[in-house]
């Protein structure tokens, strides 16, 4: 089936919309890219322009190869026109009346046999389906930001999904050059569902004033050796965007560990969204270091030895990707896989995890408790499974999720 694809639908030109179309279009697909009007449809087309244009001046493109990808881009404002299309990408904005006037028209134009996907990530894909006369049809494909660059995509399929279209969808993502992992509807999925709160937690600990948002990111790029710290990366993502995943994993579970902190959303009431703002955490602030925040029990959290800044941030992430993989709903090499190949972690959380053992992630989660810097009550039982006193696991501190 997957070389029947023949045309590949892209609705919503953003930045990542144009990516999408990019990456369909380099795969040798012929693209039709949709936009709601004429200046939505110049703007995207600029998107795509000035993404090929850089692709060719760092060597990533021949200029033969860039006017072929071009040759296979064609841009419309009419939905209509998507009606021989074999897959439909939708990257409208995160709004659910926006997914439903996409979908309806879409159900409507398309031919029955078209795949239809959205690249939400964090509105229910079984909610989307619904909208449609096709719900086996329908799947998530999340991509991630820049589409081009990052390898990463995440097939999404509802209790409705049929297996052969969640096989399809799958087949066309490693088609195109990307690593799919494949899971079920649930929020966050898997990389926001680990990631988001993470920022979220070095939120808190910057809005409590436990360190400086110069101290948070360095302790964590210098723990995980990622390439950029929590605070300038909600900047990138988008403080928004960060605020409205949590809001959606705090709608499905209820749970504190998916409150958002207030700062987070003060900064969203403010407009200080980020980069694209020009305000945020680091964004449009003076790039000098600010000074060490104060305050008796701050000061008093900065001087107890045994809680690192990097292992604050690391250990909930560590248990929230033990706890996912404990429920069944995604494995160590998925949960590895999405933090690697879209949040650009080196290393996985199961493979941090291995790195240092569970009883230092689950001393560090207790004492974080002590202090009221988490809302995790009992660590993820696949964790406590493998402290070292496990009759089984004497002396052993690796990760039971491969076992």
């Amino acid at each position: 089936m997957v070389q029947e694809f023949k045309k590949v639908g892209v609705v919503g030109l953003g930045t990542m919309g144009a990516g999408i179309a990019e990456v369909f279009a380099r795969a040798g697909f012929n693209v039709i890219g949709v936009e709601i009007d004429q200046a939505a449809l110049d703007r995207g087309r600029g998107h795509l322009d000035k993404s090929l244009g850089r692709a060719v001046a760092k060597g990533k493109l021949t200029e033969e190869e860039r006017s072929a990808i071009e040759e296979r881009l064609t841009f419309t404002t009419s939905r209509e026109d998507l009606a021989d299309a074999d897959l439909v990408v939708e990257a409208v904005p995160e709004r659910m009346d926006l997914k439903r006037d996409v979908f309806g028209d879409l159900d409507r134009i398309c031919k029955s046999e078209t795949i239809l996907a959205t690249n939400t990530s964090s509105l229910s894909v079984t909610e989307i389906a619904a909208l449609t006369g096709r719900p086996e049809k329908v799947v998530g494909l999340h991509f991630f930001n820049p589409a081009p660059v990052m390898k990463l995509a995440e097939v999404i399929t509802t209790v409705s999904t049929s297996a052969e279209t969640a096989d399809v969808v799958t087949e066309v993502a490693k088609r195109i050059g990307k690593t799919p992992i494949v899971v079920g509807d649930r929020a966050g999925f898997v990389a926001n569902a680990l990631l988001v709160p993470y920022i979220n937690d070095a939120v808190r600990l910057y809005e409590r004033g436990i360190a400086t948002r110069e101290e948070i990111d360095e302790s964590v790029k210098k723990a995980a050796g990622l390439p950029m710290g929590p605070l300038a990366l909600a900047d990138l993502v988008g403080i928004d965007v960060c605020l409205a995943v949590m809001d959606v994993l705090w709608d499905e579970y209820r749970d504190p560990r998916y409150a958002a902190a207030p700062l987070l959303r003060r900064m969203v009431a403010a407009g200080h969204y980020g980069r694209k703002a020009g305000r945020g955490f680091f964004a449009g602030r003076d790039e000098a270091p600010e000074p060490l925040p104060t305050g008796r029990y701050a000061e008093m959290i900065r001087e107890e030895e045994t809680l690192d800044l990097g292992e604050l941030l690391i250990a909930p992430q560590i248990d929230d990707a033990l706890r996912m993989i404990g429920d069944g709903y995604a494995t160590a090499e998925d949960v590895d896989t999405a933090m690697r190949f879209g949040c650009g972690y080196p290393k996985g959380p199961t493979e941090l995890f291995a790195e240092r053992g569970a009883e230092s992630v689950v001393t560090t989660l207790v004492a974080m408790g002590e202090y009221g810097l988490t809302t995790i009550a009992v660590p993820a039982p696949l964790l406590m499974d493998r402290l070292p006193d496990s009759p089984e696991e004497e002396g052993h501190g690796g990760c039971a999720c491969h076992a």
